[in-house]
C-alpha cells in the first residue's frame, strides 16, 4: 500500500479558497488513481473527486464541480485539491485516498490519509 499524508486544511471565510496537498510514499505513485473524499460531522464520507494515474481524466461530485480542481505531480508524489468559492457546506474532514481502479466508491480505495480539517465560516 501507499502511505498518504494530507495538509493544507484550515479556517476560511465563505467565498475564499484553500489548496489541500496529499503526499504519497511507499509505492510507485503513478500506479494509483487518486481520490478526495470528505466527511462532515454526523454525515457519511462522501466522494469529492478523483484524478487518473497520469492526470488526464477527472471526475467530480456535482456539489463541487466548477469550484474544485484536482491535479497531481507524479515526480513529487503529490496530489492537490484546489478549492475555490468555498461554502459553509464544504466544511468537513478531507481525505485523500489511492486506488488501482477508477471509482467514486470509498470501498474501492485501499489507502487513506489521516484527513485534514476544512472549516468554512459564513
Amino acid at each position: 500500500q501507499v502511505q498518504l499524508v494530507e495538509s493544507g486544511g484550515g479556517l476560511v471565510q465563505a467565498g475564499g479558497s484553500l489548496r489541500l496537498s496529499c503526499s504519497a510514499s511507499g509505492r510507485t505513485f503513478s500506479n494509483y488513481a487518486m481520490g478526495w473524499f470528505r466527511q462532515a460531522p454526523g454525515n457519511e464520507r462522501e466522494f469529492v473527486g478523483c484524478i487518473s494515474w497520469f492526470g488526464s481524466n477527472f471526475d467530480y461530485a456535482d456539489s463541487v464541480k466548477g469550484r474544485f480542481t484536482i491535479s497531481r505531480d507524479n515526480p513529487k508524489n503529490t496530489v492537490y485539491l484546489q478549492m475555490n468559492s468555498l461554502k459553509p457546506e464544504d466544511t468537513g474532514v478531507y481525505y485523500c485516498a489511492a486506488t488501482t481502479t477508477w471509482s467514486r466508491q470509498s470501498f474501492a480505495y485501499n489507502s487513506w490519509g489521516q484527513g485534514t480539517q476544512v472549516t468554512v465560516s459564513a
